[in-house]
């Protein structure tokens, strides 16, 4: 299992409209795109310099998947969200493999 980590910050009073977007427009339409099984927004607890911070965590199967995310579908859905908060939005990424998983207790 693959996890593509976008974690997101911006200064605190556009947060909420990004947040609406985000979930209203911008996950849709990448999960729309077929590759992704499954997504979770988290709101990153600690805040610096007024800004808040998002981790948005897409999950797939493997690095072939994820590949043909960011060749087919990533330019112009990054190009969208960079057209809409340009430099007010600042995101990096990460991509996470599960080495393993627990429930519960150990």
């Amino acid at each position: 299992m693959i996890t593509y980590n976008v974690t997101c910050s911006m200064d605190i009073s556009i947060s909420d409209e990004w947040l609406r977007w985000m979930e209203e427009v911008h996950v849709p339409d990448v999960m729309r795109c077929g590759i992704f099984i499954s997504v979770n927004i988290h709101k990153v607890l600690q805040e610096f310099d007024n800004q808040a911070s998002y981790a948005i965590q897409y999950s797939c199967n493997d690095m072939k998947d994820l590949h043909r995310y960011e060749v087919s579908f990533a330019p112009s859905l990054r190009k969208k969200h960079f057209e809409r908060y340009k430099d007010k939005v600042i995101c990096f990424r990460t991509i996470l493999e599960r080495v393993s998983a627990y429930k519960d207790s150990l």
